[in-house]
């Protein structure tokens, strides 16, 4: 197995781009059939239902709930859009281009409007960058984005804090009109807008030759809690909603549901630096032990792809496997002889709280026990015990999710400032220091991968997934990203007749 990952790994340092052909996976959790001619199903303003939380706000850059964020896909477009893949495309951006390393500048073409009719400049930009950077559920992903200045009326220019070939990634925030800012309905250049009717918030389609829904009309109902949202589209109360599973993966949905790639990222955390796992044959062969598919499938429910590379599945630069999805026991043993270490007791940490990591925990437990590990579980019953372990680096291994920023960035765990750097020396990681090199041009990408493969500062197990969840009585071949939940909303319908 070693030898085989050295090979591919060795090859990739001759290419300096990886490219993968991935295939989306088919649930069967809808059944299709013959589809009508779309353009005899009349308008429908009456039928499609989505939840929101009225106490808060519309704004995407004030509002703390999911359901409101999830509402401001249909509102409010972005520079670039991400696709199934996490590739980027152009959206309300024309072109963009990297004048140096650190320096990225975006064009908008001249003639863009929002939904009032008030044109897009490139100060519309840099007033939602500026909120976005601020708001807690856009600033982390924006935080290694210096600065965003308007270089003309349609140019813009982003100043990076590192290099970073995928930055445009990020610049998928929302834009959002300045003067519309403290307005009840917020307005965006999106397939709808806030509307009141009779005293009632509503969606309106933006309707033209490009888009042409039959869901003239979208109805919100004040539905918070989250069992509350599952139970509503089970019984068709709700026509639609976005789940991330964050917790309770393994609940049963009676309405049709798919899958959707999000980019998090759960992990066994090392400490690099005490105890045995600062062995790096014992990293090596905790990693080999584990069978990535078994937790795929029996702690997260089958919403979740096995990591077999740092990157996300889905991703282009997962093309090259650094770990297999199933556990090599022969080889995790063999790690275990090479490394010295005659007694192997060593301690996992796990957050409590979260039913799916610790089943996961429990299951990574019995794998390391059955290639002669003693571990000894630590359940954390609050997140703020499990955080304060975590941050003064008192444990061996412990379970760890992560959201991967979309320009796929791993400098939370090789960077000193990182928010999962703890149990790395991030100061004499060979991997760190590869990294650096990688993202600076000054090595290719299989270099890094190769220094991270030998010495395993952490061990990626798993990229999580969410899931749409629709009324059985809707039709349209209903698809969705983890970005935007309503991809062809324009295809949906309830009725032909």
């Amino acid at each position: 197995m070693t030898k085989r990952i050295l090979a591919a790994l060795l090859c990739i340092l001759f290419v300096s781009a990886v490219f993968s052909a991935c295939s989306s996976k088919d649930y069967g959790a809808v059944k299709s059939g013959a589809m009508p001619d779309i353009h005899t199903i009349p308008e429908d303003n009456s039928s499609f239902v989505l939840s929101y939380t009225q106490t808060d706000s519309l704004n995407p850059y004030e509002c703390k709930s999911q359901n409101n964020q999830i509402l401001s896909q249909l509102v409010f477009e972005s520079l670039f859009d991400i696709d199934e893949n996490f590739k980027a495309s152009l959206n309300l951006a024309s072109s963009y281009r990297y004048i140096n390393s650190k320096l990225l500048e975006v064009t908008i073409p001249q003639g863009l409007t929002f939904t009032d009719g008030s044109p897009i400049t490139a100060d519309d930009v840099t007033y939602s960058f500026r909120k976005a950077v601020k708001s807690s559920y856009w600033g982390s992903s924006l935080s290694d984005i210096v600065s965003c200045n308007a270089a003309s009326s349609t140019v813009i220019e982003f100043r990076l804090k590192y290099p970073n070939n995928y930055a445009h990634n990020l610049l998928i925030f929302p834009i959002i009109a300045g003067n519309s800012d403290n307005s009840s309905y917020p307005m965006g250049n999106g397939r709808y807008f806030f509307a009141d009717e009779n005293g009632k918030t509503v969606l309106k389609a933006v309707t033209d030759a490009e888009f042409t829904p039959h869901f003239t009309t979208i109805h919100l109902e004040n539905i918070t809690a989250s069992d509350s949202i599952d139970n509503a589209v089970n019984i068709g109360n709700i026509s639609f909603a976005f789940r991330d599973l964050s917790r309770d993966s393994s609940k049963k949905m009676e309405s049709n549901y798919k899958p959707v790639d999000i980019n998090n990222l759960v992990y066994i955390g090392i400490n690099n630096k005490s105890g045995i796992a600062s062995n790096a044959y014992i990293r090596k062969a905790v990693s080999l032990a584990v069978s990535r598919e078994m937790l795929v499938k029996s702690a997260y429910g089958g919403y979740a792809r096995a990591a077999t590379s740092l990157f996300n599945p889905a991703f282009e630069l997962s093309a090259t496997e650094i770990f297999s999805s199933e556990a090599n026991k022969a080889d995790a043993k063999q790690a275990i002889v090479q490394s010295g270490v005659s007694k192997l007791s060593i301690s996992l940490l796990v957050n409590n709280t979260n039913s799916d990591r610790t089943a996961c925990a429990k299951l990574v437990q019995n794998q390391l026990e059955d290639i002669g590990f003693e571990v000894k579980m630590i359940f954390a019953d609050t997140y703020e015990e499990y955080e304060r372990r975590i941050l003064k680096e008192q444990f061996d291994l412990y379970i760890g999710e992560i959201k991967i920023t979309p320009d796929m960035s791993f400098r939370p765990f090789f960077s000193a400032d990182g928010n999962a750097h703890f149990g790395i020396d991030t100061e004499k990681s060979a991997a760190c220091e590869k990294y650096e090199n990688y993202l600076n041009g000054d090595a290719e990408l299989g270099a890094f991968l190769l220094a991270f493969s030998d010495e395993m500062p952490f061990i990626p197990l798993l990229y999580r997934q969410g899931m749409i969840c629709f009324s059985k009585e809707m039709h349209g071949d209903v698809q969705g990203t983890g970005t935007d939940c309503f991809k062809n909303i324009e295809n949906w319908y309830f009725k032909s007749e």
